[in-house]
């Protein structure tokens, strides 16, 4: 189970760094809300989405994932199951909407 959520926590480390690359995050939430962030807005997503690197992985947010990855055993996270990390990205961003 620990692997399971290891690699959750990687997948999602991936998402949220591809994110920072060059402020893709911002290119991100134009799409998502149909709306800009402010230069100050896109300093406190950018601290989120660092902070979220550190944190440990959401266990009630991810728990049909894992459940899911640990009975099939294909330790893997396949296109669907990561527009579950999306959604977590999404929380963090629709704080910004305002």
């Amino acid at each position: 189970m620990e692997r399971v959520v290891d690699l959750v926590r990687s997948t999602r480390n991936d998402v949220v760094k591809k994110l920072l690359e060059r402020d893709s995050f911002e290119k991100y939430f134009e799409t998502q809300f149909n709306k800009s962030l402010s230069r100050v807005k896109s300093e406190f997503v950018r601290r989120e989405l660092k902070e979220l690197l550190i944190m440990p992985v959401d266990l009630v947010h991810y728990a049909k994932l894992i459940t899911q990855i640990h009975e099939s055993g294909v330790e893997q996270i396949n296109p669907d199951q990561e527009a579950l990390i999306y959604k977590e990205v999404d929380q963090i961003l629709s704080k910004y909407t305002f």
